[in-house]
């Protein structure tokens, strides 16, 4: 497809994401007379979908010029990438990059030398880290992974900046999590496979808010669904709300399809891969590539082949196992990602932090921090009327009687 028909595409679908993710549009307005980003360089690492081009074009609108990468190899929308390269956005992201090619474009990102790291993982913070790069006032994270990993150099006193955890806003993992990744990550499974899943045993390994959104999604289609957990509260919210709770070792020869949710290192393995009853379909809903032992299956297989891109089979002693997108993110390798209405919500966030640290950085510490209260109770109040749902107030009364004792 040529460059200009590219470009002509990704704007039609950065017009469709932008529809459905008015308050966005509602923060420029209020934002826009100000030009609080003019002059700073921002650096992104985030999955190229026709959602991020919306808060993308948001930050240019605000004054920001903005280096781009993808978080992940195989998520790149080049039409997406197209158009906002079209647009003055510096893109080093292309569909099916190696490993190589992808830490490369990381460094390319931040030899931009931008001020604010937002990122999708936390490999660009982590990459940042390590080059010791100067110059950044502090950073955003979209994902539980990433912001572990922040947390993690925090912990032992090796942040250098600043940074707001936009997972953990409440219009963040409430509704993206569950309800986006939930929606996006069955999509992938039938997009990919077209598989009948009413009837299917799915085993849903991590019940957090992604888990709770996979599994929901998959009991609405009529499958049977076991959890695995090892936390042991999740592992009671997953019983109570009438899923079957096992371990992974009384499921692993009976299931149909494996949905890793976890954030967590091999949970599927070879000794689960030795065990897998034939046609089994294996796909990871979690940010990175290591919840499945890929390496590990290739090593088992007699034989492997591509039915298409990114459903392959594994024969194994003469049983097949059905990987999805290498064992990588399904939502957005095999789909689209999420839906641009929840992801509404997440942008929001990630843009009214970006302009909390542009505006506040020289008193924030070197920590992971929360998205301010009133920027998320901003995003709930905007989404609701967005909706055109009114919701009632607290009487003087009710008030004072709160603050009593």
């Amino acid at each position: 497809m040529r460059t200009s028909e590219l470009i002509s595409r990704g704007k039609k679908s950065w017009e469709w994401a932008a529809s459905h993710m008015a308050i966005i549009n509602t923060i420029i307005s209020e934002n826009i007379a100000e030009s609080p980003l003019k002059g700073l360089k921002l650096g992104l690492s985030l999955h190229i979908t026709k959602e991020t081009s919306v808060l993308i074009i948001a930050l240019i609108r605000l004054g920001s010029k903005v280096s781009l990468c993808s978080a992940n190899p195989l998520s790149v929308q080049e039409d997406i990438a197209a158009f906002l390269s079209s647009r003055g956005v510096k893109v080093y992201a292309w569909k099916d990059e190696t490993k190589k090619e992808y830490f490369n474009n990381l460094s390319h990102v931040l030899s931009d030398r931008p001020q604010i790291l937002t990122d999708d993982g936390s490999d660009l913070h982590v990459m940042a880290h390590n080059e010791k790069i100067l110059g950044i006032l502090g950073g955003t994270e979209e994902t539980t992974s990433g912001i572990a990993r922040l947390k993690a150099l925090e912990k032992d006193a090796k942040l250098l900046y600043p940074v707001i955890g936009v997972n953990n806003a409440n219009t963040k993992h409430l509704f993206d999590n569950r309800y986006g990744t939930g929606q996006s990550t069955l999509y992938g499974i039938i997009r990919l496979t077209n598989v009948l899943i009413a009837g299917k045993h799915i085993v849903v390994c991590g019940y957090g808010y992604v888990g709770k959104g996979v599994a929901s999604r998959a009991r609405g289609l009529g499958a049977n669904v076991t959890v695995v957990e090892v936390d042991p509260v999740k592992a009671i919210e997953a019983y109570m709300e009438g899923y079957d709770v096992k371990r992974i070792n009384q499921v692993v020869d009976m299931a149909d399809i494996f949905i890793t949710c976890t954030g967590q290192k091999n949970v599927i393995t070879a000794q689960h891969f030795r065990r897998m009853k034939n046609g089994v379909i294996l796909a990871n809903a979690g940010h990175f590539d290591n919840e499945i032992d890929v390496k590990k299956l290739c090593v088992e297989t007699d034989k492997n082949y591509t039915i298409k891109p990114y459903l392959d089979c594994f024969n194994i002693h003469g049983r097949k196992i059905y990987l999805l997108c290498r064992g990588r993110v399904v939502n957005l390798v095999g789909a689209e990602g999420n839906p641009p209405e929840v992801m509404a919500m997440s942008f929001a966030n990630q843009l009214l932090s970006i302009l909390y640290i542009s505006r506040n950085h020289r008193k924030m510490q070197k920590k992971v921090y929360l998205v301010p209260e009133k920027i998320d109770l901003k995003i709930a109040n905007l989404f609701l009327k967005h909706l055109g749902i009114k919701i009632d107030k607290l009487t003087q009364l009710q008030r004072k009687y709160a603050r009593s004792y």
